[in-house]
């Protein structure tokens, strides 16, 4: 509670008022006096008068979940208790946590008769449960002579999930679709080395597609078409070491890589293959053998949702030999990392080989967009040089050890963030149709 501007205006009033009467001697003091107490009076009566902040409740309006990077509304709602009163305006105030940000002040604007309400655009910036606690408001009582502050407790709880969008829009259903019944529907169905099912030979087909035995049981030549096999094992590889925490368009750079390896997830289970999940920094934190069916994407999804941002250095060696002496049978292993030292690079390229000669490899990294902004950078000064310099310096060390790992056979992928999903499908497409796991 604190005067508001109309009473320090009256006071105002009143003290100019009590000047003015001390200053002249034939003045009767009794003004003065009965001036202040007047003003008390007054704002004693409207103190009194006036609801407070226990008359009133907070309530929220909010999703239960929001997915990563993207915004919700979330509404507050200001109410009577008794619910027999109008609920004048009111201003608020709230701290955000950290993995929500949205506006810290607002106005609550009466709605309907018995609330005052107000809808705010939210957006997810971190993956988390995150509470919301409570909500400051400021009204006016009834005379206006008073600001009313009071604090009201909402305790909702908002959960911050990985971005999964493209797969509920139905994106990448269309994705495979398109694959298995379109123009890459020769390489799915005729390469494979798995029977689909008989078919009518037609000049043209390969003659050592026929089946002799049903063509003469048939009476008529019969081919056998074949189709990419299925129940391969994924398993998707996540660095969650400090260097994945580095922001690329307003998320962190493990945030874009999980949204892309449930992509592929889903692309893999609708597909008929397992998957499976493989989380570590300075040592292995958690695996999920290859499952299959959309119960298994529930999982992984959980499971990702709940990776924690760490700010611990990746080992690459003792992570990678963990990860190959837990698979028995040859996988697509989606390694989603990142380098910056050739140290680093040396050790990842070592330990990509050798999961390389029993495995195939898909290594994942994001483009960073700094190196690239220095290369528009205009060069006007001795300081500018240096940094383009460096820039390119590191750009050419960066290329230098990727081109190293194609070469040992390893499927790379740098893209920008917002490619990174639709290659990522088409490579894992690719090398399915392949045969190649």
């Amino acid at each position: 509670m604190r005067p508001s501007v109309l009473a320090l205006v009256l006071a105002c009033a009143v003290a100019a008022l009590t000047v003015a009467v001390l200053a002249v001697p034939s003045a009767p003091v009794e003004i003065a006096v009965g001036a202040w107490l007047l003003l008390a009076a007054a704002g004693l009566s409207d103190w009194i008068l006036s609801p407070g902040a226990r008359h009133f409740t907070m309530d929220v309006s909010a999703p239960a979940e929001i997915f990563l990077g993207e915004e919700a509304i979330v509404a507050f709602h200001l109410k009577r208790r008794d619910g027999r009163q109008p609920v004048p305006p009111a201003f608020g105030r709230m701290r955000w946590p950290d993995g929500v940000n949205g506006s810290g002040t607002f106005r609550l604007m009466p709605s309907g008769g018995d609330r005052a309400s107000v809808d705010l655009a939210a957006r997810a910036m971190r993956r988390g449960k995150w509470q919301l606690t409570s909500v400051w408001t400021l009204r006016k009582s009834r005379f206006g002579l008073i600001d009313l502050i009071g604090r009201h407790p909402i305790e909702h709880e908002i959960s911050v999930v990985p971005n999964i969008r493209s797969i509920t829009s139905g994106e990448i259903d269309m994705q495979l679709a398109a694959t298995e019944f379109g123009a890459k529907a020769a390489s799915v169905h005729g390469e494979g080395s798995e029977f689909h099912q008989l078919r009518e030979f037609v000049a043209g087909m390969d003659t050592r597609t026929i089946d002799y035995k049903r063509s003469a049981r048939h009476g008529a030549l019969v081919a056998r078409q074949m189709q990419a096999e299925r129940n391969h094992s994924i398993v998707l590889a996540l660095d969650n070491g400090h260097l994945m925490r580095e922001p690329i368009n307003g998320l962190t750079k493990i945030d874009h890589m999980i949204n892309a390896s449930l992509a592929l997830a889903w692309a893999g289970i609708q597909s008929g293959d397992r998957v499976g999940l493989f989380a570590f920094d300075a040592r292995p934190r958690l695996f999920v053998p290859p499952m299959d069916g959309r119960r298994a994407f529930t999982q992984l999804r959980s499971h990702t949702a709940g990776l924690e941002y760490r700010l611990v250095e990746t080992n690459h060696t003792l992570a990678l030999s963990h990860l190959h002496q837990r698979l028995s049978r040859r996988s697509l292993i989606v390694v989603f990392s990142d380098f910056v030292d050739t140290t680093t690079a040396e050790l990842l390229i070592e330990n990509m080989q050798v999961l390389n000669r029993h495995h195939v490899v898909v290594f994942v990294s994001l483009r960073d967009p700094l190196l690239e902004a220095y290369h528009r950078k205009p060069v006007n000064s001795l300081n500018n040089v240096s940094e383009v310099v460096a820039a390119a310096d590191l750009e050419r060390e960066r290329r230098r050890v990727l081109d190293k790992l194609s070469r040992l056979g390893v499927f790379v992928i740098e893209t920008a963030p917002g490619a990174l999903r639709p290659e990522l499908i088409s490579t894992y497409l690719s090398i399915r149709s392949r045969e190649l796991i």
